[in-house]
């Protein structure tokens, strides 16, 4: 009832899956992944404890397939199980119990493995591999890919409800929520890859106003308005971006493009808070001069 891929990017070391499935939140549980350790899918007759269980192995010197076969011998629910790991030197391991109903199979490549059951075709996890291995760019957009790919053949047997997708850092920071570069999940919706992409690219805009708040702190506002504009040419239509983009804009003073910028927020929440912004004083005294454009 599950398609999802679990990869270790080469290049950066990232760590990461995603999946799909017609169960409510089934991004909650298949997917576990964890800087400088790994990444964990386990699916069919789902048993979650094979993503902290493995993650524990890996992170105490076990290789991805001395991980998996360690639980799955002790398991008596095997042959209805699927599940795939990915350590974080790239090795693979995957598994797909006898049990699982058809179409049920999973192919493994380098660093990688594509996974699924209860498929209407065969040819999914197929689908999902070249998807992943012709498509370039980063890894989250590589997992994106193969989750289309995969439902481009036909997907869940019974249809659509739901996905996530989880990437980490190839290294931990010892803070795990600095750690995960994205972990969005579509719990029950009619297009749950659609949803799904579109959150993803909204999560790399709000990225890029971190960036911009971080550049701005150290003094950089020309870069800071840099990133804003990225975020912007992509995703102009997004209000907190609009907002901030113009504060960013007016401290460079571009009152011009500023006053555009909010002009085009239609809440009047936005004008207050620029107002309390002025007034408090703690922005640049230029902020003022927009008062007169809310």
């Amino acid at each position: 009832m599950t398609y999802s891929i679990v990869a270790r990017d080469p290049q950066t070391g990232q760590l990461g899956g995603a999946v799909q499935s017609h169960w409510f939140a089934a991004g909650n549980g298949v997917i576990w992944a964890e800087s400088g350790v790994g990444v964990v899918a386990t699916q069919a007759l789902l048993d979650e404890s094979y993503g902290p269980l493995g993650l524990d192995l890996m992170r105490g010197g076990k290789s991805a397939d001395e991980a998996l076969r360690a639980l799955v011998e002790v398991d008596p629910g095997r042959d209805e199980r699927q599940a795939a790991f990915v350590d974080a030197r790239g090795r693979v391991a995957a598994h797909t119990g006898s049990r699982c109903l058809r179409a049920a199979g999973h192919t493994t490549g380098d660093g990688f493995s594509c996974q699924a059951n209860m498929m209407l075709s065969d040819t999914v996890w197929g689908a999902m591999r070249e998807a992943f291995v012709s498509t370039e760019g980063d890894l989250v957009h590589r997992l994106l890919a193969a989750l289309d790919a995969a439902e481009a053949e036909g997907g869940d047997i019974r249809g659509k409800q739901a996905a996530g997708i989880l990437v980490v850092r190839a290294e931990s920071t010892g803070q795990p929520w600095r750690d995960r570069v994205v972990d969005i999940r579509v719990d029950d919706h009619p297009e749950p890859l659609v949803e799904l992409r579109r959150l993803v690219e909204l999560k790399l805009a709000y990225d890029r106003m971190e960036r911009a708040d971080e550049l701005e702190q150290k003094g950089d506002l020309e870069g800071a308005v840099v990133e804003y504009r990225a975020a912007l040419a992509t995703h102009g239509d997004a209000p907190e971006i609009r907002f901030w983009a113009a504060i960013a804009f007016a401290k460079t003073g571009a009152l011009g493009e500023a006053r555009e910028l909010l002009g085009q927020l239609s809440h009047p929440g936005w004008a207050e808070l620029l107002r309390r912004m002025v007034s408090d004083g703690s922005e640049a005294p230029d902020l003022g001069k927009l008062l007169d454009s809310d």
